[in-house]
């Protein structure tokens, strides 16, 4: 989950925790309305006066976050016995839910929440840990109140994927240019380039004529992919206007657009000279390169795949 701006980096550190959203669910819920999962989120989400922004705010997996950190506090709720499930998927605050609103007006925690089912309160839960297993460190007791579980491999993936990206890219860039330029264009075949039958091929070693890599777009190679392919140190200049001339200049009469990838970076004048110049060309650099490599898995391999369950309501339906 990368913000993609400023403003989205301040509404993800403005949002509140799951644990935040327990008493904003307890105040939502203290009319003894019942409602589903999906009737809860907005009403909770008011309660707690998420910005639009906030709202829209998605984990990797798509799911919105407010929801999923909703859905977590919900949980806790239910399986404390502050709120009940009086048909499948849906909830209705109890007497134990309207003690802790009461109780504890400003702000309800999750401490609060389970020490009310593990001194016998209304909502006295058998499957809550005792104090004393918190006290052992029971693995079933939450240690964290700022991520949700799902948030958690969601933040461990992203720390893998940036590992892995700096890894590919000093790979590369060790290895020899003419390997870089082969490696780009099975990323692009990877990536659906190439026609039916997958065509492409990096040019010779040398007198390519500006041009690292050509790859067919349609069965009859009618339409080609003209790629320029510059493997870079990490840490060096960027690449200048002036290479991305010499590009545009090497497609003259061979197409009217072509992609740059390189393992480093571009200047603002590179980026500022693709957007004016009438040729197409689209620049990828070393950061969006390692993510398509892994995206499309061209230089890495799988070695490990999560899957994920939650109840089926059917099955207990």
């Amino acid at each position: 989950m990368f913000p993609t701006s400023q403003s989205e980096a301040a509404d993800l550190r403005e949002m509140p925790t799951w644990e935040e959203f327990i008493s904003p669910a307890l105040r939502a819920m203290a009319d003894g309305v019942t409602r589903t999962r999906r009737e809860l989120y907005p009403v909770v989400a008011d309660e707690a006066q998420l910005s639009e922004a906030q709202r829209l705010l998605p984990l990797a997996s798509g799911q919105l976050l407010y929801a999923n950190r909703i859905g977590w506090g919900l949980s806790l709720l239910a399986k404390t016995g502050a709120l009940a499930r009086p048909t499948r998927g849906s909830y209705v605050i109890t007497d134990a839910g309207l003690s802790l609103i009461a109780a504890f007006p400003e702000k309800v925690t999750q401490k609060q929440v389970t020490e009310l089912a593990e001194d016998g309160g209304s909502g006295l839960n058998p499957y809550v840990p005792t104090r004393q297993s918190a006290k052992d460190g029971d693995a079933s007791t939450p240690l964290q109140t700022t991520l949700t579980p799902i948030e958690l491999i969601d933040a461990g993936m992203e720390q893998i994927e940036e590992e892995l990206s700096a890894d590919l890219l000093g790979r590369l860039v060790e290895k020899d240019p003419y390997f870089f330029e082969e490696a780009v264009v099975k990323l692009l075949i990877g990536m659906g380039y190439g026609g039916e039958r997958g065509e492409g091929w990096a040019t010779k070693k040398s007198n390519d004529g500006g041009i690292d890599g050509v790859i067919d777009q349609d069965l009859l190679g009618l339409n080609k992919v003209y790629i320029q392919a510059k493997r870079y140190g990490l840490g060096s200049s960027p690449v200048g206007r002036p290479e991305i001339q010499s590009f545009v200049g090497a497609l003259n009469g061979k197409a009217d657009s072509g992609v740059f990838i390189t393992t480093g970076r571009f200047s603002p004048g590179a980026i500022e000279y693709v957007e004016n110049v009438p040729t197409r060309v689209i620049l990828v650099d070393g950061e969006q390169l390692a993510r398509l490599m892994i995206r499309f898995h061209v230089g890495v391999q799988q070695t490990r795949a999560i899957s994920m369950v939650e109840i089926d309501e059917d099955f207990f339906s």
